[in-house]
């Protein structure tokens, strides 16, 4: 007790923290930003994951995300909240993230163009990023995005490394999972947007910190002779 009030001689009561965890949003922010998010390494995987903050059935008796959450699909059905979308590299490190209403394309070129800002060589994606539009816009930026083939879609040939980086995409789906799971980043008991969004900081920076971070055991370099990116185990 007396090394608490040594380090800690300023506590706050539970309710008094509450109040105050807005005020840090900024500080917060800058802190993952600039501190504790990873860098861009010319591999990089992307996936968004549904952050739910009410059970459907209370969606009409909803008072504190009114006329905010909206309703969306998700593989495991409809949920009522956000869609959180993150950006990683192979490390298991985060990049970039953004969150955004659950009815919000994968697509989006606002979401894709601000997730993918400071971002170079591979972008790897499911299925559902399909998009010649997008394909182009990010083409252009020096990102190329690679993704799987739907069944009605015509086969094509793919480099031999690039079928072995889709199959390493369980690495942001690990993340997503971790944050969810250990970083408790889905709750439905938020009693204010602005403690939302601190909740989804303060996640994502406690996981910055894990000693184990999901990663694609594969070494890699750019030759700075032509460019080309070259995998090999």
């Amino acid at each position: 007790m007396e090394i608490r009030h040594i380090f800690f001689f300023k506590t706050f009561s539970y309710n008094r923290f509450i109040e105050i965890m807005p005020r840090c949003f900024v500080a917060m922010t800058m802190f993952l930003k600039l501190a504790v998010f990873g860098k861009c390494t010319g591999i990089s995987f992307v996936d968004s994951t549904c952050i739910p903050v009410i059970h459907n059935k209370r969606f009409y008796s909803m008072k504190v995300f009114k006329d905010i959450a909206t309703k969306g699909k998700s593989t495991m059905g409809w949920y009522i909240g956000f869609k959180l979308h993150l950006l990683c590299n192979e490390k298991g490190e985060i990049i970039n993230f953004n969150l955004t209403k659950a009815n919000v394309d994968d697509r989006n070129e606002n979401v894709m163009n601000a997730l993918t800002d400071k971002v170079f060589g591979k972008l790897y994606a499911d299925k559902g990023y399909i998009s010649q539009t997008l394909f182009g816009i990010l083409w252009d930026k020096g990102v190329h995005i690679v993704t799987g083939l739907r069944s009605n879609m015509k086969q094509k040939l793919m480099p031999l490394y690039d079928k072995i980086m889709l199959r390493k995409r369980s690495v942001i789906e690990s993340v997503n999972d971790m944050l969810k799971n250990i970083a408790q980043i889905v709750h439905t008991r938020h009693r204010s947007l602005h403690n939302f969004i601190m909740n989804i900081l303060a996640a994502m920076g406690a996981y910055c910190f894990f000693s184990t971070k999901p990663h694609v055991n594969f070494d890699y370099e750019i030759p700075p002779s032509d460019g080309q990116l070259i995998i090999w185990q």
